[in-house]
């Protein structure tokens, strides 16, 4: 037997409407003493609740911590407010939650506005939120630490993932309101250092909007083409003027700092006065205190830049002028200490007459014991172990022949079965398409490989001229034109006035031929015929005096 409920009349003294808009005395009979009470279903007594409920507290702001936090996959959100001694549950729709100006977050202090409800499926009542605000600035410090922390753990203000700021960008991009006076510092102060193309993404820097329109600012920086229509900028500047904790919230925003963090732009937060600090800060590759500042951070001085290319250029000038010197010195020196040609060559002339000399003796000797070891071998060469070797060798080729045909068919029929499988795959289209792409890169090579071997020829033929340069400016030769002559006496140089003396006709070399002197043992010297040319004999290395 299935156990009834009974319901008192005290127990439904509520003093309002309940069931469908009846009266308390409609739905309750009277009782005669010592019979049952009448019987409700659950939802009547679930729909009476609600409705008592909803009409007491149709609109209701609730003060309290934000506790558990659940977003399920419907774009809803569930929560509970509590306090010390309580805790009611909460509600938020999709389409609210979507233009909240402040997500709720566990451990937040909030005041919640809405309407308070129950729902019967788990016999329990709730809060229907239709606004929520932090609620202080207390809280507001509480959850940007909060969120800062969570931000830090994750990485997001690394200082290895910061990007350098480019020396002189081409092109600078400033997200800020257009109508303030922040715009107006930061081009003023761009056209007095370095003026620069500046790209300006208009924004509202506080309120609902301000978050998402940052975030889409510099996201849409990040999209755009280098080289397209709209250039790309090469730094971003996220500018604001100063304001409240309150008016600066749209900086702290996750989706702003994550955009900030993910720009692949260098980026400059220049958001409030040097004393207002900003998430968007830290996630910045720099932070700036002012707008001004960020302007100074972004180009240098044109002066200064000018000055100091002029210094570096007279010191590049400077140090070539002395470079140059000390090598003219340092070749000068060298060529003094090189030694003449005829010593280089003494002992190799010397080495290879002495095996000239020997070279006879040894083929001799080479050829002797190859006739030995040749009458060695062929002793042992006679008509019956040739006769016996060619048999077993013959022999051995008959059997391999026999195993021949099948170890040749076995290859030949794997390669027919692969020539079958691979055919399908030859069409005459790809092979024509390959030959004319290897043709092609054939005559890239070839171009490749003229261009390469004409500069090459042409160092060559640099370096061979200069090494005739030098040549020619070492030889004994270019020391005649100076006035100097060369002394020569019975084929030999001479070169004291003993040698001159003793010396039977000499011959004189200047710059411009030779001249013959008959007479030498201290007599006077009479010219001979005409001087020679020096072109009618090939120059020797003589002593200057």
């Amino acid at each position: 037997m299935k156990a009834r409920t009974t319901v008192r009349p005290r127990d439904l003294s509520f003093g309002v409407r309940v069931g469908h808009g009846l009266p308390m005395s409609d739905l309750i009979e009277d009782l005669e003493p010592g019979g049952n009470a009448p019987e409700f279903t659950v939802s009547e007594l679930s729909g009476a609740v609600k409705r008592m409920i909803e009409g007491e507290f149709g609109h209701v702001r609730i003060r309290g911590e934000v506790g558990r936090v659940s977003r399920p996959r419907s774009g809803h959100i569930y929560l509970d407010l509590k306090d010390d001694r309580a805790v009611i549950s909460g509600v938020i729709w999709k389409g609210v939650s979507a233009r909240l100006a402040t997500q709720p977050e566990e451990g937040m202090e909030v005041v919640a506005t809405g309407r308070l409800t129950t729902f019967p499926g788990q016999s329990k009542y709730q809060i229907v939120i239709d606004d929520i605000a932090p609620a202080g600035a207390g809280a507001l410090m509480a959850m940007l630490e909060k969120r800062k922390a969570a931000l830090t753990a994750e990485g997001l203000f690394a200082q290895e993932r910061k990007k350098p700021i480019p020396y002189l960008p081409e092109i600078i991009g400033v997200v800020t309101s257009p109508s303030g006076a922040v715009i107006r510092d930061i081009l003023h102060r761009l056209r007095d250092r370095f003026p620069r193309k500046v790209l300006i993404w208009p924004v509202a820097v506080q309120g609902e909007r301000c978050a998402p329109e940052v975030t889409r600012a510099i996201q849409g920086f990040n999209a755009l083409t280098p080289g397209g229509a709209l250039p790309r900028p090469d730094l971003i500047i996220v500018a604001r003027g100063g304001g409240s904790v309150e008016d600066l919230w749209g900086f702290n925003e996750e989706s702003v700092v994550r955009a900030a963090a993910a720009s692949d732009i260098p980026l400059i937060s220049a958001v409030g006065h040097e004393t207002d600090t900003t998430l968007i800060d830290y996630a910045a590759d720099r932070r700036a205190p002012t707008p001004t500042a960020a302007a100074e951070m972004a180009v240098p001085v044109r002066r200064e830049l000018m000055a100091y290319t002029a210094e570096l250029g007279s010191r590049l000038t400077s140090a070539l002028t002395q470079g140059i010197t000390r090598r003219a010195q340092r070749l000068t020196d060298l060529s003094r200490a090189l030694p003449r040609a005829e010593t280089l060559l003494e002992t190799p002339r010397q080495r290879l007459d002495r095996a000239g000399d020997r070279l006879p003796a040894a083929l001799i000797a080479k050829v002797r014991g190859e006739e030995v070891r040749l009458n060695r071998a062929s002793g042992g060469l006679r008509p019956s172990v040739l006769t016996n070797r060619v048999t077993v060798l013959r022999e051995r080729v008959a059997d391999r022949a026999g195993r021949l045909g099948y170890a040749l068919a076995r290859p030949v029929e794997a390669g027919k079965r692969e020539l079958a499988r691979l055919s399908p795959r030859l069409d005459p289209a790809r092979i024509d398409e390959a030959r004319v792409r290897k043709e092609r890169e054939f005559e890239a090579l070839c171009a490749r490989l003229s261009r390469v071997g004409t500069g090459q020829i042409e160092g060559w033929q640099k370096r061979l001229d200069a090494l005739e340069r030098m040549r020619v400016t070492l030889g004994y030769t270019e020391t005649l034109k100076r006035g100097y002559a060369v002394v020569r006496g019975d084929g030999d140089v001479v070169t004291t006035r003993e040698a001159a003396a003793h010396a039977g006709a000499l011959e004189i070399e200047f710059h411009d031929g030779r001249l013959d002197v008959i007479g030498g043992g201290g007599g006077s010297a009479k010219p001979t015929a005409k001087a020679k040319k020096s072109k009618d004999e090939p120059p020797e290395q003589g002593t200057l005096f």
